[in-house]
């Protein structure tokens, strides 16, 4: 079973967000159970979000931030993608990316950096 911190919704729709994901996986009998990570990941182009940890199967967990997004009207992150790099640079790391979903439509990119265990903004595209 996966686990991540992957994910971010809206600013001030967490556990709004966290409950709805939740029962929807339950109701449907999926493999997810999300919980708010407790900090918030500022970007300048797309506002504040609040980071959520989850367990489950991706594919589940992608299909259901999705929905949550569409559903709630709300704005989330997807990361845990990475830029396409050489072996050496993909070796020391960096080029973690996100995508921005606002309603359900991809509205852009962030990409993400770890420090002291949380993720912070790097550079963000529409």
């Amino acid at each position: 079973m996966a686990s991540s911190d992957s994910f971010a919704v809206e600013y001030g729709k967490g556990h709004e967000a966290v409950n709805w994901m939740n029962e929807y996986a339950k109701k449907n009998n999926l493999k997810f159970d999300a919980k708010l990570e407790g900090y918030t990941l500022q970007t300048s182009k797309f506002g504040s979000f609040e980071v959520i940890s989850w367990k489950g199967d991706w594919s589940a967990a992608r299909n259901i931030i999705k929905r949550a997004s569409s559903k709630l009207r709300m704005k989330i992150l997807e990361s845990g993608y990475s830029e396409k790099k050489d072996l050496l640079s993909a070796m020391f790391g960096s080029g973690n990316f996100a995508k921005v979903y606002s309603g359900g439509n991809l509205v852009g990119q962030v990409e993400l950096v770890s420090r002291s265990g949380k993720w912070v903004s790097k550079s963000e595209s529409f």
